[in-house]
């Protein structure tokens, strides 16, 4: 019997490659001799990174660079097993997780970090990158990765404007003359499924900017800076992201992408599902184990178990979904390939205490659930 284990991570507990084992230790509890391919991946948020390197059987490259408050942060990028591709999660370098709640400030807090990534694996040789930029704690239009890769954004006084979103309304002068050139050599595919404009109601600061911290008169004033930048923008470059998709995607650094990278976006599953060779590794299975932290009606969005469940279905393969809990609306799930959806919590207990005891609950329900199957 041949079973394919990809699972997402589980927020906050354990990583997609623990998960993973965890699933196929359940398994091998009552099956020892069925055929297990493990390929842990991710929707192009957190352990994007770490998914698209252990299936291809890359490395991390570890540096430092400038977080998000400006101050140092140990990051790494990944190189994965061509050899070619670089992988970048922006969250490492700019990352929600990287600042403490009580600092969360999209005022002030900058993508320079991003950039100075990009720069390293470019020095590094890379011309081939992904980047997936979830979770990140900035609102800053992306001009700090901008001016980490030296472009001059200058005030009206001809000064270096500095980090943040509230620079954006300082800013005057758009100076490409000292941009990386490497940049206009090398390709990059971001993974996102934001389809969020830059500005207005629906864009990067009324939808995003809460969550980072921003106060309701502070998502005015960003949202009021964005739309300056974004005219500087549209006079330079002839592009117009007030309304274009997908260019409030983190912040509006999925507009820079659009606007001064040779770059695509792409929904993040799609993405990992192509690097890890999920495809592949699904001829001839019986049955496909996939999961995460939460499921709920969101996970038609483009969610890890629903995008591995699309891909079993079009081979007529069973998708069975672990979660740590169940949410509401999950019946829309079961017309894209998912056969059942099992919470793995076994009695009461609090949400620490699943969360400490995820890799044992996993192979418990993985056993049990095989056992069904079997039978």
């Amino acid at each position: 019997m041949k079973i394919v284990i990809a699972p997402d991570s589980f927020k906050g507990s354990i990583s997609a490659v623990e998960a993973a084992h965890a699933i196929e230790k359940g398994i091998k509890q009552y099956l020892p001799d069925a055929q297990t391919v493990l390929l842990p991946v991710a929707d192009g948020g957190e352990g994007t990174l770490e998914s698209m390197v252990a299936a291809t059987k890359g490395k991390k490259i570890e540096c430092t660079v400038t977080g998000p408050l400006s101050n140092p942060v140990k990051a790494s990028y990944g190189l994965l097993g061509d050899g070619k591709t670089c992988v970048i999660e922006m969250a490492s370098a700019s990352g929600l997780c990287l600042v403490p709640k009580d600092q969360l400030n999209p005022l002030v807090t900058t993508t320079y970090g991003t950039g100075e990534l990009i720069k390293k694996a470019l020095d590094d040789g890379c011309r081939q990158f992904i980047l997936a930029i979830g979770g990140s704690a900035t609102n800053d239009g992306g001009i700090g990765m901008l001016q980490a890769l030296g472009m001059q954004l200058l005030d009206s006084l001809g000064e270096v404007v500095g980090y943040g979103g509230k620079e954006l309304c300082k800013i005057s002068t758009i100076d490409d003359t000292g941009w990386d050139q490497r940049i206009a050599e090398s390709t990059f595919i971001i993974a996102s499924d934001v389809q969020n404009p830059l500005v207005g109601t629906h864009g990067a600061s009324h939808v995003f900017g809460p969550q980072k911290g921003a106060t309701p008169e502070m998502v005015e004033l960003l949202d009021k800076n964005m739309n300056h930048w974004a005219d500087l923008v549209e006079a330079k470059k002839g592009i117009r992201l007030h309304d274009l998709p997908g260019a409030g995607a983190a912040g509006g650094i999925g507009g820079a992408f659009q606007a001064f990278f040779p770059a695509i976006m792409k929904r993040g599953i799609d993405i990992v599902i192509e690097c890890t060779g999920l495809r592949e590794a699904l001829l001839g299975a019986d049955v496909v184990f996939t999961g995460e932290g939460q499921i709920d009606f969101q996970t038609a969005s483009g969610k890890t178990p629903m995008g591995v469940a699309q891909e079993a279905q079009k081979l007529n393969i069973p998708t069975i979904v672990l979660a740590g809990s169940i949410g509401n609306g999950i019946d829309i799930l079961y017309q894209y390939g998912i056969q059942s959806i099992h919470s793995i919590v076994s009695g009461p207990m609090t949400l620490q205490e699943a969360m400490e005891k995820a890799p044992e609950l996993l192979a418990q329900k993985a056993e049990q659930v095989m056992r069904t199957l079997k039978h």
